[in-house]
Order: structure tokens, then sequence, then C-alpha cells
């Protein structure tokens, strides 16, 4: 049997790409927008693109998202536990 490949998910086109982001940033995200981090969207820590991050729960992923009508648009979600 040969060796197993290498796939990340950040190669697929449908994916987009994502970003753990900074204490520093996540408090200026959770001023600017007035909200507690639990307000926040969730996804789990055994998500594909948050084990390849090597993102903790606690930590909050930015997205950047296509959008054929607004160009490009960030998206934020909290890790939590499975």
């Amino acid at each position: 049997m040969a060796g197993k490949k290498e796939f990340s998910v950040f190669m697929h086109e449908l994916v987009p790409e994502h970003r753990v982001i900074s204490e520093e940033e996540k408090e200026e995200l959770l001023r600017r927008y007035r909200i507690r981090l639990s307000q926040l969207p969730q996804i789990k820590a055994s998500d594909p693109a948050v084990v390849e991050l090597g993102a903790k729960p606690g930590d909050v992923i930015e997205i950047k998202r296509k959008s054929p009508t607004a160009g490009v648009y960030l998206y934020y979600r909290l890790v939590v536990e499975d």
C-alpha cells in the first residue's frame, strides 16, 4: 500500500480562507459589534478546518467569504468543544 496522501481542506475551491484572530482582534471585534463572545456563531473544535488551523476552544476564527454582490465579507465563529 502506498503512503497516505496529504489533503488540505483549504486547497478545495469551495472552502473559504480561515484564520485564527489574535486576542487584541477578538476584543476589538466584540467592542465594535457590542456583543459578548457567547453571541458569536459557533464552530466545533473537530471541524476539519479548525483542526488544520490548530485552533482551540475559545479561539475566534475569521472566515473570508466571497460574494457576487458584496465582493468579500468577513464572518466570525467561536471555536467550541464537541
